[in-house]
């Protein structure tokens, strides 16, 4: 599913080069539930920008189901970030002015679905993740635990390969977490690749295989 091969991320600070990632090697197989865990400053977020396509190496070979995606250009990456990768955010990331709905809808608005499959989707993923009630509300009329849900319900609505959460409990109290956990983590039930970046060692725990980040190394 997921094969980084001598990943190395440089980054130029200044008149410093800085190397956020060194030499990374890290396979992951489809429906794999996957922990990247370390302090601030350890290379967590550029990590998972580099898994995302949100940036790419400065080198080393990613390879996305067997595909290289490094070779690809902008275009043809965002086109694989919208097939097959989903985000999910500590900070929600919810458009304020968009509804609930509206809000799960977009991303199948991009990738160009026909009305009638977005409006059958959208429906089915409000009941799925117990917010048909909230529909019509926008982002600042609902709770926290809503927000992610919302949250989660838009990034599955391509029903992609691999789901990457990045500190998706951060701003949610302790029993609204465990509720948004256990929906993230019945995503592996449908074979979902989960991948979570977390500060927190108790939630990376729960995952089946752990990778520790430490100054841009593995652990």
């Amino acid at each position: 599913m997921i094969q980084l091969e001598h990943v190395t991320r440089k980054f130029t600070v200044g008149n410093q080069e800085v190397t956020a990632l060194h030499d990374l090697n890290l396979s992951i197989s489809a429906g794999d539930y996957v922990s990247i865990m370390g302090p601030s400053g350890s290379g967590k977020s550029t990590l998972l920008n580099l898994l995302g396509l949100l940036d790419r190496p400065s080198s080393g070979v990613y390879r996305l189901e067997n595909a290289d995606v490094t070779a690809l250009n902008d275009v043809q990456q965002a086109r694989v970030r919208s097939e097959k990768i989903g985000f999910v955010f500590q900070s929600f990331h919810l458009v304020p002015r968009l509804t609930a709905a509206m809000n799960i809808e977009l991303p199948l608005i991009l990738a160009g679905i026909p009305p009638a499959q977005r409006q059958a989707r959208v429906a089915e993923l409000l009941e799925n993740y117990g917010l048909s009630d909230r529909a019509d509300h926008r982002p600042d009329q609902l709770s926290g635990g809503q927000r992610q849900r919302v949250a989660i319900a838009r990034a599955t609505s391509m029903r992609p390969a691999v789901l990457l959460a990045d500190e998706p409990t951060g701003n949610l109290d302790q029993a609204t977490g465990k509720e948004v956990m256990a929906l993230l983590e019945q995503l592996l039930e449908q074979n979902v690749t989960l991948i979570l970046v977390t500060h927190d060692p108790l939630l990376g725990k729960r995952a089946g295989k752990q990778v520790k980040m430490v100054d841009g190394r593995m652990q």
